[in-house]
């Protein structure tokens, strides 16, 4: 299936469940739980507008639905806990943001339904078995991050006359990470570009790699989506600034 059939898909199943119809008729107070990267005080637009939606589709908080928001911090490993946690809760939908996240939820589950509102990559790490049949309880939409690396180091190649070395910013121990930095070493060898990675697992991380970024004179810095990026958004603007 073509994304755009996938996507169109996925948002024609979601508009026809008649969730808030049967929450009227039943009196049922629906649990959503979800799974995210960062706190809700920096998600907070986002939640903000998953709450204007929820509204404009009928449901009312807490007369028909209530939020259990659950955050790895920055921290991917936490989310086998939390998934698990959410199961426990014996919520009605889980929401996830991010590969990590997405495998969480779906080792913890097999009957709750999942929904990817975003997930790098959901085929190379086994999340969902096609994109025209995903199986099982897991369904959402994907950035398809790994396809874009290459469009992303040819972009700065375009914009930055003479670069001559790249370096690649994110978290190899998550599964989606590795493939991009696999097409992004492909890329830039094809565009005669050098390219370096910057592993970066932890907050103090951070100032090391833009540290040794500087030290090998790198022209660019790609920085990769992970829990670890995203919750440590300020400090890798702050390290760039500086």
């Amino acid at each position: 299936m073509r994304r755009r059939d996938f996507i169109t898909a996925v948002g024609s199943a979601a508009a026809a469940w008649p969730l808030a119809a049967r929450a009227q008729q039943t009196g049922k107070v629906w649990r959503i739980g979800v799974l995210e990267t960062i706190s809700s005080a920096l998600n907070a637009p986002q939640i903000d507008a998953f709450r204007r939606g929820l509204q404009e589709l009928g449901y009312a908080e807490p007369q028909n639905y209530v939020l259990d928001y659950r955050s790895a911090e920055g921290r991917g490993e936490r989310f086998p806990d939390l998934a698990a946690e959410l199961v426990r809760l014996r919520v009605d939908l889980i929401a996830t943001r991010g590969t990590p996240a997405a495998l969480a939820a779906k080792n913890a589950t097999v009957t709750i339904p999942v929904v990817m509102a975003a997930i790098g990559e959901p085929l190379g790490v086994g999340v969902v078995a096609s994109l025209a049949h995903p199986g099982r309880n897991i369904t959402g939409f994907s950035a398809f991050v790994t396809e874009l690396a290459p469009k992303r180091v040819e972009l700065a190649k375009t914009t930055i006359p003479g670069i001559a070395r790249i370096a690649f910013f994110s978290n190899m121990s998550n599964p989606i990470i590795p493939p991009q930095w696999d097409a992004t070493k492909d890329a830039a060898r094809s565009l005669g570009v050098d390219a370096e990675l910057l592993d970066v697992r932890r907050p103090e991380d951070v100032p090391r790699a833009f540290e040794t970024a500087v030290r090998l004179n790198v022209g660019a810095v790609l920085v990769g989506l992970d829990a670890i990026t995203q919750a440590n958004r300020l400090l890798i603007v702050d390290q760039v600034a500086r």
